[in-house]
């Protein structure tokens, strides 16, 4: 699980596109053909005033589906103590193309996973970053590097997807103190892909004593997993089904044995919804940042020491057997206790609730399907470390609730659904136990409609909320609460020619995050492709 640590107003770990000009003052009627660079309300990495370092990654461009492929090299001037490792990349692309899907992986660790923004026929640029002070135990050797944007450019689609990525190191100096990171990050060996399975074998070291695994978790662009949500089973008329409806679960097991759930996050790319009208500025959370899906696996260390290689596999519950349409690459992030050779233990509960998971279909001129899911499951497990026996207690629980309309045409669609993903671990050894509660909430509620003359609007509302607090002998040491909140309103002619389509949109980001004596709230608006707003509520 995700330690929150917010000591600025702009402290957030993430992923964050730079501000374009100011504000216009009056928008367009409609859309012309340019507009805005994309932008998001998310905050900037935060960094120390200390000496820093920046290497290139990678500098290329992307045309089809070839990986870019090079070699990574520390920064020789500013050793191997960091307090902060911030991942930049800048794109361009101009000309007509599709929202397209990425990757980073240094030394084989994913590092970022992303998407682009559509261009304008003009061109625009984007600039993203990310902290990636995690993968520290990875970037201080040379390490081989792969990035790929697949694409395609043909008589169509003219955009070719340009990118720099570079990594820039600030020293640990003064306050800045070195970050605590783990002390590997490991990835799956003889890893293979089955369908909405991803599994290989992990060997951890002896003394591991803490052990998390991420998943960047995606549907895939193209096909009904992009848009999972709005399946429906197979009885009902819908262009989108599967046998269990619209509940997905991404699960991870260990030597078969169920180690973790969680809720994916809806991610709507930059083309989503049948109107890239609503996300040419604001791309909807989530878009340009797949954050990944955490477990904390350290319940499962005490098995995992022996030395020997274990199973993971991670599953997407949902997905037809053997079907694609899911990418779930898993990084393995390992503290080890300095002062042991081996660290021993045992799981000590492995207990799962029964899956939730119905359907309930309307027949009518408006078809409706109403789907409830859900899941719980606790994991304990103790270590004998070099500072005492510590016991490890992973609580998670996952409800899914949805109400999608539809016509017998599907020129109206409509969907409104809530997922909720709490999680508690509790962590107790000699001291006062240390309890870690993170209550997710991603919401959706939108509608595709085509009108006369052919005229498709879309509406749409996504949050993506999270409350974390952190408590010590029953006592509160650390919290935050973020709160990003999208809504846009677009329309556009189809099937003519650009100049006939007569596009209008307006798209507003709320982005909240609340700490300890800190406060960021920013609020971004747009209307036909101009930037409106820009605010900050604290």
């Amino acid at each position: 699980m995700r330690r929150i640590l917010l000591t600025l107003c702009a402290a957030a770990a993430g992923l964050v596109l730079g501000a374009g000009p100011a504000a216009a003052a009056e928008p367009p009627t409609e859309f012309g053909t340019h507009w805005h660079d994309p932008v998001t309300a998310a905050p900037p990495v935060s960094v120390p005033d200390t000496p820093s370092c920046q290497v290139t990654v990678a500098d290329t461009e992307f045309r089809d589906y070839t990986p870019y492929k090079g070699t990574y090299t520390p920064p020789a001037k500013c050793g191997h103590r960091w307090n902060k490792v911030v991942l930049r990349l800048e794109g361009s692309v101009a000309g007509r193309q599709y929202d397209r899907l990425g990757y980073l992986h240094i030394g084989g660790v994913e590092v970022l996973r992303t998407s682009t923004p559509e261009p304008s026929p003009q061109g625009i640029t984007w600039k993203a970053e990310k902290d990636v002070t995690r993968y520290a135990a990875t970037l201080r050797e040379q390490q081989p590097v792969e990035m790929l944007i697949g694409n395609t450019v043909d008589g169509t689609y003219t955009g070719v997807i340009k990118v720099k990525a570079t990594l820039t190191f600030f020293t640990a100096q003064g306050r800045a103190k070195e970050a605590d990171t783990p002390d590997k990050v490991l990835t799956l060996q003889d890893a293979r892909t089955d369908g909405a399975v991803y599994e290989g074998q992990l060997t951890t070291p002896r003394n591991s004593e803490r052990i998390v695994a991420e998943v960047y978790a995606t549907g895939s662009g193209g096909g009904c997993e992009e848009f999972w949500y709005l399946a429906v089973p197979d009885t009902a008329p819908y262009s989108c089904r599967t046998k269990d409806g619209p509940y997905r679960e991404v699960q991870v097991t260990v030597d078969g044995k169920l180690a973790g759930i969680a809720a994916p996050f809806p991610t709507v790319w930059t083309g989503g919804w049948s109107n890239p009208f609503l996300w040419y500025v604001i791309p909807g959370p989530r878009a340009f940042d797949v954050r990944p899906v955490e477990y904390d696996l350290t319940p499962f260390a005490g098995q995992l020491n022996d030395g020997r290689p274990h199973r993971i596999a991670v599953s997407v519950t949902g997905v037809p057997a053997g079907q694609s349409g899911w990418s779930t690459p898993t990084n393995i992030l390992v503290w080890q206790d300095a002062k042991a050779a081996h660290v021993t233990g045992a799981l000590l509960t492995s207990r799962a609730g029964d899956p939730v998971n119905t359907t309930s279909y309307e027949p009518g001129d408006e078809r409706r399907l109403t789907a409830e899911g859900g899941h719980s499951l606790t994991v304990a497990g103790y270590l004998d470390t070099s500072h005492g026996r510590v016991t490890t207690t992973v609580t998670r629980r996952l409800t899914a609730s949805s109400a999608h309309r539809w016509n017998a045409d599907e020129s109206t669609d409509a969907l409104q659904a809530r997922w909720n993903d709490d999680e508690t671990v509790t962590v107790h050894g000699h001291g006062p136990a240390t309890v870690t509660s993170n209550r997710r909430t991603y919401t959706m509620d939108g509608a595709t409609t085509v009108g006369s003359g052919n005229r498709l609007r879309t509406t749409m509302t996504m949050g993506d909320r999270a409350d974390t607090a952190t408590l010590r002998g029953g006592r509160r040491t650390d919290w935050s609460r973020l709160d990003d909140t999208y809504t846009g309103d677009a329309a556009y002619n189809q099937n003519v020619p650009r100049e006939q389509r007569h596009a209008t949109g307006v798209s507003r980001e709320r982005y909240r995050l609340l700490g300890p004596g800190a406060c960021y709230d920013r609020t971004l608006a747009t209307a036909q492709g101009e930037l409106t707003e820009d605010s900050n509520g604290c």
